[in-house]
Protein backbone atom coordinates (compact mmCIF):
# COMPACT_ATOMS: atom_id res chain seq x y z
CA UNK A 1 0.00 0.00 0.00
CA UNK A 2 1.30 3.43 -1.07
CA UNK A 3 1.68 5.94 1.70
CA UNK A 4 0.12 9.33 1.40
CA UNK A 5 3.45 11.40 -0.63
CA UNK A 6 3.44 8.61 -3.20
CA UNK A 7 -0.13 9.17 -3.74
CA UNK A 8 0.17 12.73 -4.22
CA UNK A 9 3.29 12.53 -6.62
CA UNK A 10 1.68 9.79 -8.81
CA UNK A 11 -1.16 12.14 -8.75
CA UNK A 12 0.76 15.28 -9.51
CA UNK A 13 2.58 13.35 -12.42
CA UNK A 14 -0.64 12.01 -13.39
CA UNK A 15 -1.97 14.84 -14.18
CA UNK A 16 1.23 16.46 -15.60
CA UNK A 17 1.09 14.12 -18.79
CA UNK A 18 -2.57 14.44 -19.32
CA UNK A 19 -3.05 10.72 -18.20
CA UNK A 20 -6.26 11.99 -15.97
CA UNK A 21 -9.05 13.16 -18.16
CA UNK A 22 -10.56 15.88 -15.92
CA UNK A 23 -14.69 15.72 -16.89
CA UNK A 24 -16.86 17.77 -14.90
CA UNK A 25 -20.00 16.09 -15.46
CA UNK A 26 -18.87 12.39 -13.93
CA UNK A 27 -21.67 12.68 -11.66
CA UNK A 28 -24.65 12.20 -14.27
CA UNK A 29 -22.51 8.55 -14.64
CA UNK A 30 -20.90 10.01 -17.51
CA UNK A 31 -18.03 6.83 -17.33
CA UNK A 32 -15.10 9.34 -19.03
CA UNK A 33 -13.24 9.07 -16.14
CA UNK A 34 -12.87 5.11 -16.00
CA UNK A 35 -12.18 5.51 -19.87
CA UNK A 36 -9.24 7.70 -18.80
CA UNK A 37 -7.93 4.81 -16.66
CA UNK A 38 -7.89 1.82 -19.26
CA UNK A 39 -6.42 4.46 -21.47
CA UNK A 40 -3.68 4.96 -19.68
CA UNK A 41 -0.53 2.82 -20.75
CA UNK A 42 -1.25 4.04 -24.44
CA UNK A 43 -1.62 7.96 -23.77
CA UNK A 44 2.29 8.49 -22.33
CA UNK A 45 2.95 6.96 -26.26
CA UNK A 46 1.16 9.68 -28.32
CA UNK A 47 3.26 12.48 -29.80
CA UNK A 48 1.23 13.73 -32.01
CA UNK A 49 -0.37 17.81 -32.56
CA UNK A 50 -3.76 16.69 -31.78
CA UNK A 51 -2.31 14.19 -28.79
CA UNK A 52 -0.52 17.38 -27.28
CA UNK A 53 -3.31 19.45 -27.50
CA UNK A 54 -5.04 17.26 -25.47
CA UNK A 55 -2.79 16.78 -23.45
CA UNK A 56 -2.32 20.97 -22.79
CA UNK A 57 -5.71 20.92 -22.10
CA UNK A 58 -5.77 17.74 -19.40
CA UNK A 59 -3.23 19.74 -17.89
CA UNK A 60 -5.12 23.43 -17.90
CA UNK A 61 -8.18 21.87 -16.57
CA UNK A 62 -6.60 20.07 -13.55
CA UNK A 63 -5.23 23.12 -12.78
CA UNK A 64 -8.29 25.18 -13.13
CA UNK A 65 -9.71 22.51 -10.33
CA UNK A 66 -7.45 22.80 -8.45
CA UNK A 67 -7.82 26.51 -8.46
CA UNK A 68 -11.22 26.79 -7.47
CA UNK A 69 -10.53 24.73 -4.14
CA UNK A 70 -7.76 25.78 -2.46
CA UNK A 71 -4.27 27.46 -2.80
CA UNK A 72 -2.52 24.77 -1.29
CA UNK A 73 -3.77 22.05 -4.09
CA UNK A 74 -2.79 24.54 -6.43
CA UNK A 75 0.43 24.75 -5.07
CA UNK A 76 1.21 21.06 -5.33
CA UNK A 77 -0.38 20.66 -8.47
CA UNK A 78 1.86 23.18 -10.13
CA UNK A 79 4.67 22.53 -8.01
CA UNK A 80 5.90 19.78 -11.15
CA UNK A 81 4.15 21.55 -13.80
CA UNK A 82 5.91 23.82 -16.16
CA UNK A 83 5.89 27.31 -15.73
CA UNK A 84 4.35 27.77 -19.33
CA UNK A 85 0.87 26.29 -18.56
CA UNK A 86 0.24 28.13 -16.44
CA UNK A 87 0.54 31.12 -18.68
CA UNK A 88 -2.20 29.48 -21.36
CA UNK A 89 -4.39 28.49 -18.75
CA UNK A 90 -6.71 31.46 -19.28
CA UNK A 91 -5.92 31.75 -23.15
CA UNK A 92 -3.22 30.29 -24.97
CA UNK A 93 -4.62 31.88 -28.59
CA UNK A 94 -4.48 29.30 -30.96
CA UNK A 95 -4.29 26.03 -29.75
CA UNK A 96 -3.19 24.66 -33.13
CA UNK A 97 -0.99 26.89 -34.35
CA UNK A 98 0.76 27.14 -31.02
CA UNK A 99 1.23 23.40 -30.08
CA UNK A 100 2.32 22.42 -33.50
CA UNK A 101 5.56 24.25 -33.01
CA UNK A 102 6.99 22.88 -30.40
CA UNK A 103 4.62 19.86 -29.41
CA UNK A 104 6.93 16.48 -29.82
CA UNK A 105 10.09 18.10 -28.53
CA UNK A 106 8.05 19.06 -25.02
CA UNK A 107 6.17 16.28 -25.42
CA UNK A 108 9.29 13.86 -25.59
CA UNK A 109 11.18 16.20 -22.80
CA UNK A 110 8.58 15.48 -20.14
CA UNK A 111 8.13 11.81 -20.85
CA UNK A 112 12.25 11.59 -20.42
CA UNK A 113 12.09 13.87 -17.47
CA UNK A 114 10.01 12.00 -15.52
CA UNK A 115 10.20 8.45 -17.54
CA UNK A 116 7.01 6.93 -16.11
CA UNK A 117 5.69 3.61 -17.76
CA UNK A 118 2.44 1.80 -16.81
CA UNK A 119 1.28 2.65 -13.21
CA UNK A 120 0.37 -0.65 -10.70
CA UNK A 121 -3.00 -1.37 -10.70
CA UNK A 122 -3.97 -0.32 -7.39
CA UNK A 123 -1.71 3.75 -8.19
CA UNK A 124 -4.34 3.72 -11.16
CA UNK A 125 -7.28 3.51 -9.20
CA UNK A 126 -6.07 5.96 -6.53
CA UNK A 127 -5.43 8.18 -9.97
CA UNK A 128 -9.10 7.53 -11.22
CA UNK A 129 -10.61 7.96 -7.87
CA UNK A 130 -8.97 11.62 -7.45
CA UNK A 131 -9.99 11.83 -10.95
CA UNK A 132 -13.14 13.76 -10.10
CA UNK A 133 -11.66 16.33 -8.22
CA UNK A 134 -14.14 19.37 -8.29
CA UNK A 135 -16.88 17.14 -8.41
CA UNK A 136 -16.24 14.91 -4.94
CA UNK A 137 -18.56 12.23 -6.36
CA UNK A 138 -17.05 8.91 -6.74
CA UNK A 139 -15.83 7.56 -10.43
CA UNK A 140 -17.41 4.38 -10.75
CA UNK A 141 -15.03 1.24 -11.03
CA UNK A 142 -14.33 -0.82 -14.08
CA UNK A 143 -13.03 -4.26 -14.83
CA UNK A 144 -12.46 -4.48 -18.57
CA UNK A 145 -9.79 -6.55 -19.59
CA UNK A 146 -6.70 -4.16 -20.81
CA UNK A 147 -7.03 -6.63 -23.76
CA UNK A 148 -9.97 -5.74 -24.39
CA UNK A 149 -10.12 -1.68 -23.11
CA UNK A 150 -10.05 -0.97 -26.76
CA UNK A 151 -13.53 -2.20 -27.32
CA UNK A 152 -14.80 -0.34 -24.45
CA UNK A 153 -13.61 3.07 -25.54
CA UNK A 154 -16.30 5.56 -27.23
CA UNK A 155 -15.27 6.34 -30.66
CA UNK A 156 -13.46 9.76 -30.59
CA UNK A 157 -15.83 12.81 -31.39
CA UNK A 158 -15.82 13.88 -35.02
CA UNK A 159 -12.99 16.92 -35.61
CA UNK A 160 -12.86 19.41 -38.03
CA UNK A 161 -9.85 19.79 -40.57
CA UNK A 162 -7.05 22.33 -39.53
CA UNK A 163 -8.79 24.92 -42.24
CA UNK A 164 -12.12 24.95 -41.12
CA UNK A 165 -11.70 24.40 -37.22
CA UNK A 166 -9.66 27.51 -37.15
CA UNK A 167 -12.49 29.25 -39.62
CA UNK A 168 -15.04 28.41 -36.78
CA UNK A 169 -13.09 29.70 -33.70
CA UNK A 170 -12.51 32.99 -36.09
CA UNK A 171 -16.44 33.32 -36.56
CA UNK A 172 -16.84 32.39 -32.73
CA UNK A 173 -14.65 34.89 -31.97
CA UNK A 174 -16.12 37.53 -33.66
CA UNK A 175 -19.59 37.10 -33.39
CA UNK A 176 -19.62 36.46 -29.61
CA UNK A 177 -17.10 40.22 -29.44
CA UNK A 178 -20.30 42.14 -30.75
CA UNK A 179 -22.34 41.01 -28.08
CA UNK A 180 -19.50 42.49 -26.11
CA UNK A 181 -19.27 45.71 -27.51
CA UNK A 182 -23.08 46.01 -27.34
CA UNK A 183 -22.91 45.28 -23.66
CA UNK A 184 -20.01 47.52 -23.24
CA UNK A 185 -21.50 50.92 -24.81
CA UNK A 186 -24.99 49.83 -22.92
CA UNK A 187 -22.87 50.14 -19.60
CA UNK A 188 -20.93 53.28 -20.51
CA UNK A 189 -24.58 54.80 -21.22
CA UNK A 190 -26.38 53.68 -17.87
CA UNK A 191 -23.45 54.60 -15.45
CA UNK A 192 -21.83 57.71 -17.48
CA UNK A 193 -23.00 61.30 -17.72
CA UNK A 194 -26.19 60.71 -19.42
CA UNK A 195 -28.10 58.66 -16.87
CA UNK A 196 -26.63 57.59 -13.25
CA UNK A 197 -23.69 60.09 -13.67
CA UNK A 198 -21.47 57.80 -11.22
CA UNK A 199 -18.65 57.16 -14.05
CA UNK A 200 -16.73 59.48 -16.52
CA UNK A 201 -13.22 59.56 -17.71
CA UNK A 202 -12.29 62.77 -15.42
CA UNK A 203 -12.88 60.83 -11.50
CA UNK A 204 -11.13 57.54 -10.49
CA UNK A 205 -14.10 55.85 -11.27
CA UNK A 206 -13.62 55.49 -15.15
CA UNK A 207 -16.39 55.45 -17.82
CA UNK A 208 -15.24 51.70 -18.53
CA UNK A 209 -15.02 50.60 -15.02
CA UNK A 210 -18.74 48.95 -14.83
CA UNK A 211 -18.02 47.11 -17.70
CA UNK A 212 -14.44 45.73 -16.40
CA UNK A 213 -16.17 44.57 -13.25
CA UNK A 214 -18.91 43.01 -15.15
CA UNK A 215 -16.40 41.07 -17.29
CA UNK A 216 -13.90 40.10 -14.71
CA UNK A 217 -17.07 38.42 -12.66
CA UNK A 218 -18.12 36.65 -15.61
CA UNK A 219 -14.53 35.17 -16.24
CA UNK A 220 -14.40 34.01 -13.20
CA UNK A 221 -17.27 31.34 -14.30
CA UNK A 222 -17.01 30.84 -17.34
CA UNK A 223 -13.62 31.45 -17.81
CA UNK A 224 -12.33 29.11 -14.60
CA UNK A 225 -15.49 27.63 -12.56
CA UNK A 226 -17.39 26.42 -15.75
CA UNK A 227 -14.77 26.11 -18.75
CA UNK A 228 -13.98 22.40 -18.36
CA UNK A 229 -18.18 21.78 -18.41
CA UNK A 230 -18.43 24.49 -21.61
CA UNK A 231 -15.83 22.81 -22.83
CA UNK A 232 -17.51 19.61 -22.83
CA UNK A 233 -19.70 20.79 -25.59
CA UNK A 234 -17.72 22.56 -27.63
CA UNK A 235 -14.40 24.40 -27.47
CA UNK A 236 -15.35 26.93 -29.79
CA UNK A 237 -18.04 27.90 -27.92
CA UNK A 238 -15.76 28.54 -24.57
CA UNK A 239 -13.12 30.59 -26.70
CA UNK A 240 -16.09 32.29 -28.25
CA UNK A 241 -17.54 33.08 -24.61
CA UNK A 242 -14.32 34.39 -22.81
CA UNK A 243 -12.07 35.58 -25.35
CA UNK A 244 -14.99 36.74 -27.43
CA UNK A 245 -17.52 37.99 -25.55
CA UNK A 246 -15.59 38.84 -22.00
CA UNK A 247 -12.63 40.20 -23.94
CA UNK A 248 -14.60 42.69 -26.00
CA UNK A 249 -16.61 43.19 -22.71
CA UNK A 250 -13.67 44.67 -20.81
CA UNK A 251 -11.12 46.71 -22.01
CA UNK A 252 -7.62 47.97 -20.95
CA UNK A 253 -6.69 50.92 -23.43
CA UNK A 254 -9.79 52.61 -22.60
CA UNK A 255 -8.84 52.57 -18.84
CA UNK A 256 -5.26 53.47 -19.30
CA UNK A 257 -6.07 56.49 -21.53
CA UNK A 258 -8.70 57.62 -18.89
CA UNK A 259 -5.78 57.76 -16.44
CA UNK A 260 -3.36 58.62 -18.92
CA UNK A 261 -6.29 62.08 -19.54
CA UNK A 262 -6.51 63.14 -16.29
CA UNK A 263 -2.56 63.40 -15.46
CA UNK A 264 -1.44 65.41 -18.69
CA UNK A 265 -4.31 67.88 -17.22
CA UNK A 266 -2.27 67.76 -13.74
CA UNK A 267 -4.68 65.44 -11.51
CA UNK A 268 -1.70 62.64 -11.22
CA UNK A 269 -3.61 61.97 -7.60
CA UNK A 270 -6.89 61.18 -9.50
CA UNK A 271 -4.48 59.31 -12.23
CA UNK A 272 -2.70 57.02 -9.31
CA UNK A 273 -6.17 56.47 -7.51
CA UNK A 274 -7.78 55.13 -10.50
CA UNK A 275 -5.27 52.87 -11.48
CA UNK A 276 -5.01 51.46 -8.13
CA UNK A 277 -9.01 51.44 -7.31
CA UNK A 278 -9.24 49.99 -10.35
CA UNK A 279 -7.08 46.76 -9.82
CA UNK A 280 -8.67 46.43 -6.55
CA UNK A 281 -11.87 46.40 -7.64
CA UNK A 282 -11.64 43.53 -10.82
CA UNK A 283 -9.61 41.73 -8.46
CA UNK A 284 -12.36 41.79 -6.50
CA UNK A 285 -14.47 40.67 -9.28
CA UNK A 286 -13.24 37.97 -9.83
CA UNK A 287 -12.29 36.38 -6.86
CA UNK A 288 -16.29 37.22 -5.85
CA UNK A 289 -17.02 35.52 -9.02
CA UNK A 290 -14.95 32.49 -8.62
CA UNK A 291 -16.48 31.85 -5.14
CA UNK A 292 -20.12 32.03 -6.13
CA UNK A 293 -19.63 30.36 -9.71
CA UNK A 294 -18.30 27.71 -7.41
CA UNK A 295 -21.01 27.44 -5.36
CA UNK A 296 -23.46 27.58 -7.88
CA UNK A 297 -21.40 24.73 -9.59
CA UNK A 298 -21.90 22.57 -6.67
CA UNK A 299 -25.89 23.26 -6.44
CA UNK A 300 -25.85 22.35 -10.07
CA UNK A 301 -23.89 19.02 -9.29
CA UNK A 302 -25.95 18.40 -6.65
CA UNK A 303 -29.13 18.83 -8.41
CA UNK A 304 -27.88 16.43 -11.35
CA UNK A 305 -26.50 13.76 -9.03
CA UNK A 306 -30.02 13.23 -7.13
CA UNK A 307 -32.25 13.94 -9.92
CA UNK A 308 -29.76 11.79 -12.45
CA UNK A 309 -31.48 9.38 -15.12
CA UNK A 310 -30.42 8.12 -18.14
CA UNK A 311 -32.99 10.44 -19.58
CA UNK A 312 -30.73 13.22 -18.37
CA UNK A 313 -27.61 11.91 -19.28
CA UNK A 314 -28.76 11.33 -22.81
CA UNK A 315 -30.03 15.17 -22.63
CA UNK A 316 -26.18 16.12 -21.79
CA UNK A 317 -24.82 13.59 -23.77
CA UNK A 318 -27.05 15.27 -27.28
CA UNK A 319 -25.27 18.83 -26.25
CA UNK A 320 -21.77 18.00 -27.09
CA UNK A 321 -21.12 18.77 -31.16
CA UNK A 322 -19.28 15.92 -31.40
CA UNK A 323 -20.49 14.91 -35.09
CA UNK A 324 -20.05 16.08 -38.24
CA UNK A 325 -23.63 17.92 -38.97
CA UNK A 326 -23.03 19.63 -35.86
CA UNK A 327 -20.24 20.82 -36.67
CA UNK A 328 -21.38 22.30 -39.90
CA UNK A 329 -24.84 23.65 -38.22
CA UNK A 330 -23.45 25.95 -35.96
CA UNK A 331 -21.10 27.21 -38.28
CA UNK A 332 -23.74 28.03 -40.75
CA UNK A 333 -25.79 29.34 -37.82
CA UNK A 334 -22.68 31.60 -36.56
CA UNK A 335 -21.84 32.60 -39.88
CA UNK A 336 -24.99 34.28 -40.79
CA UNK A 337 -25.36 35.34 -37.44
CA UNK A 338 -22.10 37.19 -38.00
CA UNK A 339 -22.73 38.37 -40.92
CA UNK A 340 -26.42 40.25 -40.12
CA UNK A 341 -24.48 41.72 -37.28
CA UNK A 342 -21.25 42.72 -39.39
CA UNK A 343 -23.38 44.21 -42.11
CA UNK A 344 -26.00 46.11 -40.37
CA UNK A 345 -23.01 47.77 -38.41
CA UNK A 346 -21.31 49.26 -41.60
CA UNK A 347 -24.51 50.65 -43.29
CA UNK A 348 -25.48 52.29 -39.87
CA UNK A 349 -22.28 53.37 -39.40
CA UNK A 350 -22.14 55.22 -42.74
CA UNK A 351 -25.41 56.50 -41.81
CA UNK A 352 -24.59 57.72 -38.49
CA UNK A 353 -21.51 59.40 -39.48
CA UNK A 354 -23.38 61.08 -42.60
CA UNK A 355 -25.26 62.92 -39.95
CA UNK A 356 -23.18 62.92 -36.88
CA UNK A 357 -26.10 61.65 -35.30
CA UNK A 358 -25.63 60.02 -31.87
CA UNK A 359 -24.63 56.04 -32.10
CA UNK A 360 -21.88 56.86 -34.99
CA UNK A 361 -19.57 55.65 -32.35
CA UNK A 362 -21.22 52.14 -31.40
CA UNK A 363 -21.73 51.08 -34.80
CA UNK A 364 -18.00 52.20 -36.44
CA UNK A 365 -16.79 50.44 -32.89
CA UNK A 366 -19.03 47.65 -33.48
CA UNK A 367 -17.49 47.64 -37.53
CA UNK A 368 -14.00 47.47 -36.82
CA UNK A 369 -14.23 45.16 -33.81
CA UNK A 370 -13.58 41.73 -35.65
CA UNK A 371 -9.96 42.56 -35.96
CA UNK A 372 -9.38 43.73 -32.82
CA UNK A 373 -10.47 40.31 -31.00
CA UNK A 374 -8.85 37.99 -33.90
CA UNK A 375 -5.45 40.28 -33.22
CA UNK A 376 -5.50 39.93 -29.65
CA UNK A 377 -6.74 35.86 -30.10
CA UNK A 378 -3.23 35.54 -32.22
CA UNK A 379 -0.92 37.56 -29.88
CA UNK A 380 -2.21 35.02 -27.17
CA UNK A 381 -0.58 32.47 -28.96
CA UNK A 382 2.84 33.73 -27.37
CA UNK A 383 1.59 33.24 -24.10
CA UNK A 384 3.50 30.79 -22.20
CA UNK A 385 6.30 30.45 -25.03
CA UNK A 386 8.75 32.73 -23.24
CA UNK A 387 11.42 34.96 -24.51
CA UNK A 388 14.14 34.25 -26.85
CA UNK A 389 15.55 31.17 -27.99
CA UNK A 390 15.72 29.72 -24.08
CA UNK A 391 12.60 30.49 -23.58
CA UNK A 392 12.94 32.24 -20.85
CA UNK A 393 9.98 34.10 -18.91
CA UNK A 394 7.82 31.17 -19.95
CA UNK A 395 5.48 31.81 -17.21
CA UNK A 396 4.35 35.26 -18.26
CA UNK A 397 1.51 35.93 -20.31
CA UNK A 398 3.16 38.11 -22.95
CA UNK A 399 0.83 37.52 -25.57
CA UNK A 400 -1.78 39.49 -23.25
CA UNK A 401 0.87 41.61 -22.06
CA UNK A 402 1.51 43.02 -25.74
CA UNK A 403 -2.17 43.33 -26.54
CA UNK A 404 -2.67 45.83 -24.16
CA UNK A 405 0.40 47.87 -24.28
CA UNK A 406 0.03 47.72 -28.09
CA UNK A 407 -3.40 49.18 -27.85
CA UNK A 408 -2.40 51.56 -24.89
CA UNK A 409 0.17 53.22 -27.40
CA UNK A 410 -2.35 53.32 -30.69
CA UNK A 411 -5.02 55.09 -28.21
CA UNK A 412 -3.16 57.37 -27.48
CA UNK A 413 -2.38 58.42 -30.57
CA UNK A 414 -5.79 58.36 -31.88
CA UNK A 415 -6.51 60.88 -29.08
CA UNK A 416 -3.55 62.95 -29.89
CA UNK A 417 -4.67 63.12 -33.62
CA UNK A 418 -8.39 64.01 -32.31
CA UNK A 419 -6.74 66.65 -30.32
CA UNK A 420 -4.86 67.92 -33.55
CA UNK A 421 -7.47 67.46 -36.34
CA UNK A 422 -10.48 68.85 -33.90
CA UNK A 423 -13.26 68.50 -36.03
CA UNK A 424 -16.56 66.68 -35.53
CA UNK A 425 -16.52 64.04 -37.84
CA UNK A 426 -13.01 63.17 -37.63
CA UNK A 427 -13.79 62.62 -33.16
CA UNK A 428 -16.69 60.46 -34.23
CA UNK A 429 -14.18 58.37 -36.82
CA UNK A 430 -11.15 58.04 -34.18
CA UNK A 431 -13.45 57.47 -31.31
CA UNK A 432 -15.24 54.52 -33.01
CA UNK A 433 -11.68 53.23 -33.68
CA UNK A 434 -11.11 53.51 -30.13
CA UNK A 435 -14.03 51.84 -28.83
CA UNK A 436 -14.18 49.39 -31.09
CA UNK A 437 -11.04 48.27 -32.42
CA UNK A 438 -8.62 49.39 -29.88
CA UNK A 439 -11.28 48.06 -27.41
CA UNK A 440 -11.45 44.48 -28.49
CA UNK A 441 -7.51 44.29 -28.51
CA UNK A 442 -7.33 45.06 -25.17
CA UNK A 443 -8.90 43.22 -22.54
CA UNK A 444 -9.09 43.39 -18.75
CA UNK A 445 -10.83 40.03 -17.78
CA UNK A 446 -8.01 37.71 -19.17
CA UNK A 447 -5.45 40.31 -17.41
CA UNK A 448 -7.17 39.83 -14.17
CA UNK A 449 -7.62 36.17 -14.75
CA UNK A 450 -4.08 35.46 -15.62
CA UNK A 451 -3.13 37.55 -12.38
CA UNK A 452 -5.85 35.41 -10.24
CA UNK A 453 -4.12 32.27 -11.63
CA UNK A 454 -1.19 33.23 -10.20
CA UNK A 455 -2.08 34.30 -6.92
CA UNK A 456 -4.03 30.53 -6.47
CA UNK A 457 -0.65 28.70 -7.22
CA UNK A 458 1.02 30.74 -4.74
CA UNK A 459 3.19 32.79 -7.26
CA UNK A 460 2.46 36.13 -5.59
CA UNK A 461 5.61 37.57 -6.55
CA UNK A 462 4.95 36.66 -10.16
CA UNK A 463 1.48 38.38 -10.49
CA UNK A 464 2.88 41.28 -9.02
CA UNK A 465 5.18 41.48 -11.41
CA UNK A 466 2.78 40.84 -14.58
CA UNK A 467 0.41 43.67 -12.99
CA UNK A 468 3.46 46.53 -12.43
CA UNK A 469 4.67 45.48 -15.83
CA UNK A 470 1.62 46.14 -17.66
CA UNK A 471 0.40 49.27 -16.12
CA UNK A 472 4.21 50.84 -16.23
CA UNK A 473 4.90 49.88 -19.99
CA UNK A 474 1.35 51.07 -21.02
CA UNK A 475 1.06 54.34 -19.08
CA UNK A 476 4.86 54.96 -20.22
CA UNK A 477 4.15 54.59 -23.40
CA UNK A 478 0.85 56.26 -23.66
CA UNK A 479 2.48 59.23 -21.55
CA UNK A 480 5.22 59.39 -24.14
CA UNK A 481 2.82 59.26 -27.28
CA UNK A 482 -0.27 61.22 -25.58
CA UNK A 483 0.95 64.09 -23.01
CA UNK A 484 4.10 65.38 -24.47
CA UNK A 485 2.75 66.50 -28.06
CA UNK A 486 -0.57 67.88 -25.93
CA UNK A 487 2.48 69.83 -23.55
CA UNK A 488 4.59 70.85 -26.63
CA UNK A 489 1.46 71.84 -28.73
CA UNK A 490 -0.24 72.84 -26.15
CA UNK A 491 -3.52 71.23 -26.85
CA UNK A 492 -6.65 71.91 -24.94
Amino acid sequence: MMDDSSTRRHVSEGNHLGYVRSESMDSTGHPSAARSCSGLSRRSSRHSSRGSISMSREMGDSILSSMRHSLQSADQLLGDTDSSVLAQVIDSGDRVLVLEDYANEDTANILDQHKIGPLPDDTAKQICGNSSHGTGLPVPETSVDPKHASSSIKVEQYTLSRRLDYASYLIHLATFGFFGVFTRYGLQKLFGPGCLELTSNQSPLYLDLPSNMLGSFLMAWFGIIFKTDIRHISDHLIVGITTGYMGCLTTFSGWNQAMISMSSKGHWAYAIAGILLGIFIVNESIRVGAETGERLRSCILKCIKENSSIGSKCVWENLRVDTRTKHYVIIVVMMILLSFLWVLSIVLAAIKLGSLTDGAVLWLGCSVAPPGVWLRWYLARLNGQGIGKQRSLKWLPIGTLAANVLAAGIMAALAVTDKAVNTKQSTAVLNGIQFGFLGCLSTVSTFVAEIYAMRSSGQIGRAFVYATATFMLSFMLGTLVYSVPVWVKHYQ
